[in-house]
């Protein structure tokens, strides 16, 4: 009954949850990197004229950063349901009870 109390499975070291972090704070830091890259580049033009966004702008703004967001999310689970897939199948997963 050890899996009842965490002893079924080893615990991440602290090098281990540090190097995760960072990972995450890399992974989240380039999904940034490429949403104001890409909606700038779609939404602002190359030649300023004003210092304030121009309703246009923001609106343009808000929906490609929403438009990403969704397709960032749609990516993601569909990811994941084909490592689950591939993870049923590698473990003989057959839906017999075997």
């Amino acid at each position: 009954m050890s899996f009842l109390f965490g002893g079924g499975r080893p615990q991440p070291t602290s090098a281990e949850k540090i190097a995760a972090a960072e990972t995450e704070i890399e992974i989240v830091s380039d999904m940034f990197n490429r949403l104001t890259q890409s909606c700038a580049k779609k939404c602002i033009p190359a030649d300023y004229r004003e210092a304030e966004l121009n309703k246009g702008e923001a609106v343009c703004l808000d929906r490609c950063v929403s438009k990403f967001f969704e397709v960032n999310m749609k990516v993601s689970e569909k990811m994941q349901s084909d490592a689950a897939g591939r993870q049923g199948v590698a473990s003989g997963g057959m839906g017999f009870g075997l």
